[in-house]
């Protein structure tokens, strides 16, 4: 082990937020590296991933994942090398997806990390659209979406990770896709470079109207990763037989209490019944875990043959993760937010 590495710089999350994720939740803290023993693999963090589902695992409410630990590093995913090995297994410098969380060292037992390969051009790619979020794009739209040609898709959140996947994926199966996304260029990166229709910017005063006049036929799916107003402006437009794959609502990740106006569930449930509207929330790895295989197979090829676009937003360093987590929270991220701890 090289002479700087005595150290484990780490995150811990040291207070649970009330509301918005401010930086005096997390705690630096650095620590000798740990020591292994027979059957363990010491990981070291070479690109950590940080996503809009942390800020739930914050929280000490039941979900669908148990609360992150105080005190403990925050959770995430990432993609990490063997530094030293004795687990006949793995051998130093092997690439591995782990979920060591905000760390620059781990220790695992083999038993939860997956080998990568050792050629990859794009390690970090394992993050994103060949992991996780791209996983969450193409089962939602292809198993609960499932988009035919000539029906208009709408995407939220519409250049990140998932978003972008979505929308082209659609585009593929011959959708017109309506994106919506937060500025100007967001906006002009997704119908230049991705291929959108169209991007509508949620900031605009007349965000509904601009949506209305995107989609004369109606909306026949929906992919909700956002909630609030843009979920408010596409439910009066989803057509009869609608789908709507739900895989997120992080502009409600950080409330508290209802937001305040009348209660308009029983308008919701009302326009679920009448126009058969199937809305259905999935948890990707729960959900769709056995069918990865069949996603890496299709999306690959996609992938390496440029049919598929992808952009990452890199953070440079781990000590600037907390600001870049609660700057992805509000949107200010373009692109997949992936921080180098150690490339």
């Amino acid at each position: 082990m090289t002479e700087q590495a005595t150290q484990n710089h780490a995150w811990l999350l040291a207070s649970r937020p009330h509301g918005e994720p401010t930086k005096e939740n997390f705690r630096h803290v650095a620590q000798p590296v740990p020591e292994i023993k027979e059957g363990e693999v010491l990981l070291k963090t070479i690109y950590l991933s940080l996503d809009p589902y942390m800020r739930g695992r914050m929280d000490e409410g039941k979900s669908y994942a148990a609360p992150a630990e105080l005190e403990q590093p925050m959770v995430g995913g990432t993609v990490c090398q063997v530094a030293e090995s004795k687990n006949s297994d793995f051998k130093t410098g092997d690439w591995v997806l782990a979920q060591s969380g905000w760390q620059e060292y781990a220790v695992s037992d083999g038993k939860e990390i997956a080998k990568l390969g050792n050629d990859l051009p794009h390690p970090s790619w394992a993050l994103g659209i060949l992991g996780m979020p791209g996983f969450t794009a193409y089962m939602g739209l292809m198993d609960i979406g499932q988009p035919k040609a000539g029906e208009t898709l709408v995407v939220a959140a519409a250049t990140g990770p998932v978003g972008a996947t979505v929308g082209q994926l659609g585009k593929q199966k011959g959708c017109r896709v309506v994106g919506v996304a937060g500025g100007e260029e967001k906006c002009r990166y997704a119908v230049d470079t991705l291929g959108f229709d169209a991007c509508l910017d949620h900031h605009s005063a007349d965000f509904e109207e601009q949506l209305k006049n995107a989609c004369p036929d109606g909306i026949d799916i929906y992919f909700e990763n956002v909630g609030g107003k843009v979920f408010d402006a596409v439910f009066p437009l989803l057509n009869t037989a609608a789908r709507v794959p739900v895989c997120g609502l992080v502009s409600a990740y950080s409330q508290r209490e209802l937001p305040q106006g009348p209660d308009r569930t029983s308008l919701i449930m009302a326009g679920i019944l009448k126009r058969r509207i199937r809305m259905q929330g999935f948890i990707i790895f729960q959900d769709y875990g056995d069918r990865y295989p069949e996603f890496l197979e299709a999306m690959r090829p996609l992938v390496e043959n440029k049919k598929i676009h992808y952009r990452e937003h890199m953070i440079e360093g781990l000590e600037n993760a907390p600001q870049a987590f609660i700057d992805m929270l509000n949107g200010k991220n373009f692109g997949k937010t992936v921080v180098n701890v150690g490339a």
